[in-house]
């Protein structure tokens, strides 16, 4: 057996060994080190892989901003927050109760469903729905025009207990023509539970297997009753379905699976009916329980039915919100409503009619009316993953653009939104905004377009659901920031604390604009996404600016420089300086960096086309790009097959010119107007004076009913951008744009210089152009519309889309 070493001995052993080895000892340290650093390397690259793919995904690591949700906001914890349904309430709960309306004209309804309304579509046809008062809060009154019938949507909350109070809702159909009276109408109300809420909703069944009510209990609203009442109403038939849906986003295909032919007892009267309780079975035998219960009436017209929530722990209810004790409830909200909105938009005072005022509340009242509440997962994709993944789960509070075409939120709109909703009730702006910022990555980056819940998923083409965390949309909430901080930075105060728990996520917010959106040279910015291998586009859209398709430098490439895109940065750090300064924080690098952007001789020199005398985009440009037919296959069979095919050739881009770089400034719009828009241009500045010239000539922007978003003279001036779209911002009038240079021309007159009456004027005539066509063509079609037509001015685009367009209200109450 070998004798073990001590210490000392093992020590003078190893010292004795040979100083040379062979070859292949002196190759071993060398192999085992490059296979640690390799394998250190791999590993690594897989961590910062795996960080970088994560990245687009994980919150915002700081705490959120909003402090206060579902019941801890008792008072809003019911609403109107279904976007986009005709009707409907739910609760500010991830899980909610749902409630809504469904309705259709017999004579009218189709095997394929056509005639039945429920969610707000445009292919429906009607005359005008709008919510024409609506405080955000307690009440609403909303006017639906079906075929010449008036639906009336009425609802009223009354606080009490622990779960949000009791609410009541009247819907009354009435009509002006004689022969639509006695004629019938179905109307369905239904309550639901989403998937993943907890709780149970039941009908209770009276005699002759009839809905008596229906009572649930779930755990945002504990236990809870729904009544439905009948008002001096002539019935003709009274049917129910309990059944599963499911989804929200199929509520109405689930009730035309379940409508059947009955005859009524004691005459051969037919008529289309629910078709009662209807649950699937479960693998023990049991009945599923419903998540689906809805009452159908069928009445003849005039009608008119009472629907009543009562929470289960409002256990002291002294009067019930029904009957006379509704109509004086809700006629005492209207009347609080009416003196509020006088109070702030000083409309009567200023002369306006009592039918003009009538316009600006239904203005308001529809865009703070179609604040909705969505929870989900958003869809978003960085260049580190493989494809989109899924955003972290979330709720939005948020109003949207269209109730019928865009019913939910968009980040560049909302910004113009809070500047309505904020001169109203700071507090709901100041939850919206809260909501949205608390929806930033890790990266400082929001998702310009939410698309959270089923209902709201339903409504989206599938290639616009993902968003790309290189895009950026422009940071308008800078605008509602700088709007609250001017009209109300004393009542902003009272909200220090929320202020200040923002204040880090507005830093972050700047900060991911200030470096993902850089240019090519220092104070140059780009906007990012512009697809530069296009083959379809006549110019490559710029969805990320938020003005799609007007026209930018021909050949996207990364020299681009974006004029409207440094003006917004430029504004936001001015925003910034003033934030920090409210809130005894260091100002000084913002101050600095808007000291720096807008130096106007710096501007010009990046911006300033001395050639066109205006401002423009840089880049790679040609204006000789056509649209053309792409040429036939080159075999007759090919030509045969497309033939069969009814495949017709597609329209594409031809450059007829090799492109240079220079300034894009043969084309002359909104976006050449964004340093006087955001008030970047000096008040002496010559480049002012020609702003305010160019302004009010014909043949660029100036119409009766507004400015035009491009010249008459541009090449590109309400041009098709591929075979099949439509000119969407290169001619036709928008109201944010346009509210942004009544804004302008307003601050430039009020502050010396040369071109102060010049600016008087332009705002003068603009602003009376503007609220006069707006509200014309109202009169006219029943709508607000996304854009104006800008030769005879005529609504065009969605409708109703009482978004940004319902800026009009500031433009008359003369509110910036």
């Amino acid at each position: 057996m070998a004798k073990q070493l001590k210490a000392p001995e093992k020590v003078a052993k190893l010292r004795s060994k040979p100083k040379t080895s062979s070859p292949r000892s002196s190759l071993q340290l060398p192999i085992n080190f490059i296979i640690v650093v390799v394998s250190m390397a791999v590993a690594m690259w897989f961590g910062y892989k795996g960080y970088c793919e994560t990245r687009v995904n994980t919150p915002y690591d700081v705490n959120k901003v909003v402090i206060a949700s579902g019941l801890d906001v008792p008072d809003r914890y019911w609403g109107t927050y279904r976007s986009g349904v005709y009707f409907g309430l739910k609760t500010r709960d991830p899980y909610s109760l749902v409630t809504g309306l469904m309705w259709y004209f017999p004579r009218f309804l189709r095997h394929d469903g056509t005639g039945f309304r429920h969610w707000c579509e445009q292919g429906d046809q009607l005359e005008r729905y709008a919510w024409l008062e609506h405080d955000g809060r307690t009440f609403g009154v909303q006017k639906i025009v079906d075929s010449s019938v008036t639906i009336r949507t009425t609802f009223v909350k009354k606080p009490g207990g622990y779960h949000g109070g009791d609410w009541t809702a009247r819907i009354a159909v009435s009509s002006e023509k004689k022969e639509r009276i006695g004629e019938e109408i179905s109307l369905l109300f239904y309550s639901a539970i989403e998937e993943g809420t907890k709780g149970w909703i039941k009908a209770n069944l009276g005699d002759y297997n009839r809905l008596t009510g229906i009572e649930g209990n779930t755990q945002g609203l504990g236990s809870f009753a729904i009544n439905l009442n009948l008002v001096n109403s002539t019935i003709e038939e009274h049917s129910f379905l309990a059944t599963v849906a499911p989804g929200l986003n199929v509520l109405k295909e689930t009730v035309l699976q379940n409508l059947r032919v009955a005859t009524q007892k004691g005459s051969n009267e037919k008529h289309v009916v629910l078709a009662g309780e209807q649950l699937p079975l479960l693998p023990e035998g049991k009945k599923k329980d419903p998540n689906f219960i809805v009452t159908q009436v069928t009445g003849k017209i005039p009608l008119e039915i009472e629907v009543s929530y009562e929470s289960g722990s409002f256990g002291n209810r002294v009067d019930k919100l029904t009957g006379d004790n509704y109509d004086e409830a809700l006629e005492a909200r209207r009347e609080a409503f009416a003196k509020k909105f006088e109070g702030v938009f000083k409309l009567k005072s200023k002369g306006y009619t009592d039918d003009e005022v009538a316009f600006a509340k239904m203005a308001f009242s529809n865009l703070i009316g179609s604040v909705g509440y969505f929870y989900g997962t958003s869809q978003v994709q960085s260049t580190y993953t493989k494809g989109p993944v899924p955003y972290w789960k979330a709720p939005l509070y948020t109003a949207v653009p269209s109730r019928s075409f865009f019913p939910r939120g968009f980040l560049w709109d909302e910004g113009f939104h809070g500047l309505l909703i904020s001169a109203w009730d700071l507090e709901i702006e100041l939850d919206i905004m809260s909501h949205w910022f608390d929806l930033m990555n890790v990266e400082g980056w929001i998702p310009r377009e939410m698309i959270l819940g089923q209902e709201a998923v339903a409504k989206v083409p599938e290639e616009f659901v993902t968003q790309i965390n290189t895009n950026a949309n422009p940071p308008t909430f800078f605008l509602t920031l700088d709007f609250m901080l001017q009209r109300n930075e004393q009542d902003l105060l009272h909200n220090f604390r929320l202020l200040d728990k923002l204040y880090p996520r507005l830093q972050t917010w700047f900060s991911w604009y200030n470096v993902t959106q850089v240019g090519e040279l220092p104070s140059a910015y780009r906007w990012r996404g512009r697809n530069d291998k296009t083959t379809r586009e006549l110019n490559p859209k710029t969805l990320t600016s938020g003005l799609d398709d007007y026209p930018r430098a021909s050949h996207p490439s990364v020299v681009e420089r974006h004029v409207d895109l440094r003006c917004w940065i430029a504004f936001a750090a001015r925003v910034m300086a003033r934030i920090a300064e409210t809130l005894s924080y260091p100002a000084a690098k913002y101050e600095e960096t808007f000291q720096y952007l807008s130096d106007n001789n710096l501007l010009n020199k990046l911006h300033w086309s001395s050639n066109a005398q205006a401002y423009a985009d840089y880049g790679l440009h040609t204006d000789k790009v056509v649209l053309r037919k792409l040429a036939p296959p080159p075999s007759r069979k090919q030509q045969q097959q497309q033939q069969a095919a009814n495949v017709q050739p597609e329209m594409q881009r031809v450059v007829l010119e090799d492109p240079s770089l220079r300034f894009v400034d043969t084309t002359f719009g909104y976006v050449s107007l964004f340093p006087f828009m955001l008030q970047i241009v000096e008040p002496d500045s010559p480049q002012l004076g020609k702003i305010l010239q160019d302004l009010r000539d014909p043949d660029l922007l100036w119409t009766k009913y507004g400015l035009r978003s491009l010249a008459k003279t541009s090449p590109l001036y309400m041009k098709y951008n591929t075979e099949h779209d439509a000119p969407y911002w290169r001619g036709p009038v928008w109201i944010n744009m346009n509210y942004l240079t009544v804004r302008a021309a307003y601050h430039y007159s009020n502050v010396m210089g040369p071109y102060q009456e010049s600016a008087k004027r332009i705002y003068q005539e603009l602003r009376k152009n503007l609220i006069q066509n707006i509200i014309m063509q109202y009169r006219k079609t029943g709508y607000m519309w996304e854009h104006y037509e800008n030769t005879e001015g005529k609504g065009k685009g969605s409708h109703p889309f009482t978004g940004w367009t319902s800026l009009v209200v500031l433009l008359m109450a003369e509110i910036y």
